[in-house]
Formats: C-alpha cells, sequence, structure tokens
C-alpha cells in the first residue's frame, strides 16, 4: 500500500514538524539521513535510472528553497528537509509539494498575522506603501514594522517545517489519487 520512500517521508515529516515547533529548529542528523536512504534505496532498487531520479528531485528540492532562503524567509533546514524529501519522492513529485508548500505556508503565515490583528494592519499598511513606491520609482524598498515609538518590532516566527509537512503530505496524496501535476 505505501511505498518504502512514502513511509520514511512520512516518518521525517513527524520527526521535522516536532522538533521545528519545539525547538525552532530541522536537524542536520534527520534531513542528511533521509536524504542518504532516498539515494541508497533508489539507486539499489532502480540502479543507475534511480539515482538519476533521487539527484534529479535532491537537486530541485533544493533550489526551489534555495532563494527563500538567501533572502532570509526561512532557515536552513528547511531547504534541506526539502531537498531530502526530493531525493526520496523524485522531482515531479518534489515540484508538486513545493506548490502545495507554498500555499500551506501562505495560509499559515496570513494565519498568524490575522491573530495578531495590529501587526498584520502594519505589515499590510507596509506591503501597500512598498508596492506604491515601487510603482512610481522602481525600486523595491519595504520598511520594517514599527511600534508606537518607532521601535522596529520582530516578526512572530514561523515553523515552516509545518507547512512543508503539511504540502508534501497533500502532495503524496493528490499524486496517489489525482496523478502528478506535471
Amino acid at each position: 500500500m505505501f511505498s518504502f520512500p512514502t513511509i520514511i517521508v512520512g516518518a521525517a515529516l513527524l520527526v521535522a514538524v516536532y522538533t521545528d515547533i519545539r525547538e525552532q529548529r530541522i536537524h542536520n542528523w534527520l534531513t542528511f539521513s533521509v536524504a542518504i536512504v532516498g539515494i541508497a534505496f533508489h539507486g539499489l532498487t532502480e540502479g543507475v535510472d534511480g539515482l538519476s531520479f533521487a539527484f534529479s528531485g535532491l537537486g530541485l528540492g533544493l533550489a526551489v528553497m534555495i532563494l527563500p532562503y538567501l533572502l532570509g524567509f526561512m532557515g536552513g533546514g528547511d531547504v534541506k528537509l526539502m531537498a531530502a524529501i526530493g531525493a526520496c519522492l523524485g522531482a515531479s513529485d518534489i515540484f508538486t509539494a513545493f506548490l502545495f508548500t507554498s500555499f500551506a505556508g501562505g495560509a499559515y503565515a496570513l494565519g498568524v498575522l490575522l491573530f495578531r490583528m495590529d501587526l498584520f494592519r502594519q505589515v499590510m499598511r507596509n506591503l501597500w506603501t512598498a508596492l506604491w513606491l515601487f510603482s512610481t520609482t522602481r525600486k523595491m524598498e519595504y520598511a520594517p514594522v514599527v511600534d508606537n515609538l518607532g521601535e522596529t518590532r520582530t516578526m512572530p516566527r514561523l515553523c515552516y517545517g509545518v507547512a512543508i509537512a503539511v504540502g508534501t503530505v497533500t502532495a503524496m496524496v493528490w499524486s496517489r489519487h489525482m496523478g502528478n501535476l506535471f
């Protein structure tokens, strides 16, 4: 019913969600071991084609997450987790997982902001100002959120491992019942 790679991914996601919520961290031992298991499994069962499958998934998982990491939107553990999952699921499924993860992450972030309505209003005001400035000056500037005293407010930290888990599980169910998106 379930393949070995999906069981490994499911277990890894459970551990990643637990550690991300508890410690706001996804450990290297988890991501590296999942990547190695995915590569080894596909290499041993499918030979060179399996290695190509695993490495293309790993590479795409890394590629889709590296820009948000470089821009400071997420941590390195999130990037490595998506790459490791890619080694298990392959490029097509990891891209679908990334799309669903993006939707889940956006909903998660919006939910956190809506829970803090004062922060939500300030963020929306700043985004509107940034868009207006961009449309008139063609320079992208974003003002940090400040409180009434003019001090910069820290944004709530998101445990993006949760969004990765929701997106990946949704993608696995989707591909099982609906086929791949690509």
